[in-house]
């Protein structure tokens, strides 16, 4: 998908279809966090990272020896 900023008072806006929206389960409250390295831009809802990563270290330590056990 090509979008093309659009002028908003003093600054440009990256408008968002509604069914990208839909499917990041993105609302107008929604905290978003920007980051970029210095050639992609990357919109993510705030506090998803954080919580993936409370899982995963949650697997990890219940599932730890199972695991091990796996990869050998």
């Amino acid at each position: 998908m090509i979008q093309k900023l659009t002028k908003h008072g003093d600054n440009w806006a990256l408008i968002l279809d509604k069914p990208v929206l839909d499917l990041l389960k993105i609302d107008p409250e929604t905290p978003l966090e920007i980051s970029t390295d210095g050639q992609t831009l990357v919109v993510t809802p705030a506090g998803r990272q954080e919580r993936f990563q409370a899982a995963l270290e949650k697997t990890n330590r219940q599932y730890s020896q199972a695991l091990k056990r796996l990869a050998e």
